[in-house]
Parts: C-alpha cells; structure tokens; sequence
C-alpha cells in the first residue's frame, strides 16, 4: 500500500468512527490546560487529573503562581513525576505571563516556547486543542503510531522530523484532531509493548500489521489464552 493511500484510509477510518477526540486532561480554560500539559511531561494524564483539582482551585490565574514560591506548591505536586522541574516550571511560566504577556496564554508557538517549561510539543498541543491550530504534537504514543500505520518514514529519529512528515500529509482541517486519533489509538489500542493487533480495527493499513500477520497470528494461537 501506498504511503498516500495509508493516509486516505486513516482520514477516513477516525473521521466516520472517531469524529469527535478531544484530550483527557481535565480544564476550563487555556490557563488550566497550559498548567495541565506543563505537568503531563512523562506522566500520566489520569495521574496529572487527579492532582489539577487542587491546584486549579488554589492557583487559579497567572497571579497566584507569580506570587507564590516553591514551599507553598510544591506539596500540590509532589506526587508528580520531576516535581521540583515542575514546581520551578509553574512559577516561572506565572511570572512570564504576568510580566510579559498580561496573564494571557499565548497563542503562537513561538510565544509559547517562550514560557518555562513549555517546549514545541507542549505549544502545540495549546495551540491545536485551544484553536485548531494546525500543529502536531508528537508525543511517544504518536510517534509510535504513526511509524508502525507507515505515515512517516521509518527512519524518523526525532519527534521533528514525525511532526513535519504528518503536517505534510494530513489535510489542514484534520491535523489538529489527528492528533487525538494517534494519541488515543495508541494508548489503548497500539500500546507500546504489547499492541493489541488482533483487536485492532485498522489493520488493513498498518503496516506493522502487514509485516508481522503470520507471527502476530501464531502467537495468538500458541497462547494458552487462546486454547479452549
């Protein structure tokens, strides 16, 4: 199959069955969701849920982070992976976006990348779910995803260079959401170990599929799960 056919059947495939994908941290606004995805570095977005709560209630604008210090929120994030990174993070980006940007989250990428903490990935993910923006995060479950289907070279070292294969191929409209598509088929369908190939409803254009059927098969039928 053609790389261009790959991608047809993928637009098609998410657009009839997954219309709507929308990311699962939990927010209300961009300030929340900046706050969400700054912790959400090598964490769990369910883990990262079950602490914003707090924080949110606590710290609810770019006011309360300016004016706070590490000893009074640290303890909100403690049980959060890099917590003194993240800690240092949160109270810079509250004083950039007070002093620099007059509590508003930025809407560009390179106003974005400005703020502690805040990376290309973490700017474009505010950017596409706050307004569609365009732009790709590429995050472990995309760049995993996206090399097994066949959209990207196989030789892709770097987020980057996923990135920019992915923005390259997907119609404008759909980057944005394509970008839910790969992260949510890849954290429960396509996991990293372990993917779920035999329950996977998009094998007729993966290409991991395509090489490994015969082995994939094999390994379902000698399992004793499989046995009666």
């Amino acid at each position: 199959m053609l790389k261009k056919e790959r991608y047809a059947a993928f637009i098609e495939y998410f657009s009839n069955h997954m219309p709507v994908a929308e990311t699962e941290l939990m927010y209300e606004n961009p300030f929340q969701l900046l706050v969400a995805v700054v912790l959400s570095a090598q964490c769990t977005d369910k883990r990262v849920n079950m602490h914003t709560p707090a924080i949110f209630r606590d710290f609810p604008t770019p006011q309360h982070l300016a004016s706070s210090n590490f000893d009074e929120l640290f303890p909100y994030i403690k049980s959060i992976s890099y917590p003194n990174n993240k800690t240092k993070h949160l109270l810079g980006l509250g004083k950039k976006l007070v002093e620099e940007f007059n509590c508003e989250v930025p809407s560009t990428v390179e106003e974005l990348i400005k703020l502690p903490g805040v990376g290309r990935k973490t700017a474009n993910v505010i950017t596409s779910v706050v307004w569609n923006q365009p732009n790709m995060a590429v995050d472990t479950h995309v760049f995993r995803v996206s090399k097994r289907l066949g959209l990207v070279n196989q030789n892709a070292k770097t987020p980057l260079e996923v990135e920019k294969d992915l923005v390259k191929n997907i119609p404008k409209k759909h980057i944005h959401i394509a970008h839910h598509w790969l992260i949510l088929h890849g954290r429960y369908i396509c996991l990293a170990r372990n993917p779920k190939c035999l329950e996977c409803p998009i094998t007729s254009f993966c290409r991991y599929f395509e090489k490994n059927k015969k082995i994939i098969i094999d390994q379902a039928n000698a399992s004793p799960a499989s046995k009666p």
